[in-house]
């Protein structure tokens, strides 16, 4: 893994109650057809890659599962304990799911919400194979930000990013979801992975400026800008949707849900 891109993944920590205050959560349909199409059962064991400080963790714990959640930062993982205290079940483990020793006992499922692609690529797929029981599911979550919501707001706002950001590529904008296409090769060319099942969520969020500000400041790249640039760029996305949008501006998901069954090596 590149050096920028470790170091960008450790961002979240510093930030880890912003995170847990202002983050979405994730649709419940999700999880229903994640335990039906993995056929998790209340005894099943999950292990999860990067909980973060619990949000997808505390939908797999009310079922009831046995898991084992790896978090890299140490504040992420303090605050998940917290959250997950009153499931005995549940062991939050503060460590790299690229270092972390495997246990003996393979799991029924690997699941990684909003983090599979942020683990080194040389090690997560074979290793997400090696911790699952043959026939036993990865199922990973990839959050997608598309339009829907204030269409306008998206097009106006990138004269704050072109502004701030030199970075930013002229004329960005949100791709619709029909235009988001999953890219299996990964898992395909593993060898370790049967056929990939998909599903899809949309969802809209509205935001007070307040709160988008907040949850701009819990994503990476806002975070590795100068803090100059970041606090310029902030201002003028706030003063953007206070001026034309009334102080609020709804924002439009797409979650994706991929599912593969472990083979045999």
């Amino acid at each position: 893994m590149a050096r920028s891109e470790s170091a960008r993944r450790r961002t979240f920590d510093d930030a880890a109650d912003l995170y847990d205050r202002v983050r979405p959560t994730y649709p419940p349909q999700l999880f229903d057809d994640l335990a039906d199409l993995a056929d998790l059962r209340s005894e099943s064991r999950v292990l999860e890659i990067g909980c973060g400080t619990g949000q997808a963790t505390i939908a797999l714990a009310e079922r009831g599962y046995e898991i084992v959640a790896v978090e890299l930062g140490a504040n992420m993982g303090a605050l998940a304990r917290r959250h997950l205290a009153r499931f005995p079940r549940v062991h939050v483990v503060v460590s790299a799911f690229e270092e972390w020793p495997l246990p003996v006992e393979r799991f029924d499922a690997v699941v990684s919400a909003t983090a599979f692609h942020w683990l080194d690529p040389a090690v997560r797929v074979i290793k997400s194979a090696d911790a699952l029981r043959p026939g036993g599911t990865l199922a990973t979550i990839h959050i997608h930000h598309i339009t829907g919501g204030d269409q306008n707001f998206w097009v106006e706002v990138q004269r704050c990013y072109e502004r701030w950001d030199p970075k930013t590529p002229p004329l960005l904008g949100l791709l619709s979801a029909a235009d988001v296409a999953p890219d299996a090769a990964e898992l395909d060319q593993s060898g370790r992975f049967g056929p990939i099942t998909f599903r899809r969520y949309e969802w809209n969020v509205s935001y007070s400026t307040v709160s988008y500000l907040d949850l701009l400041r819990t994503y990476s790249d806002h975070r590795a800008l100068e803090p100059r640039a970041r606090d310029g760029l902030l201002v003028c996305i706030g003063d953007l949707i206070d001026s034309r949008y009334e102080g609020c501006v709804t924002k439009g998901y797409l979650a994706e849900l991929w599912l593969a069954q472990c083979v045999e090596p």
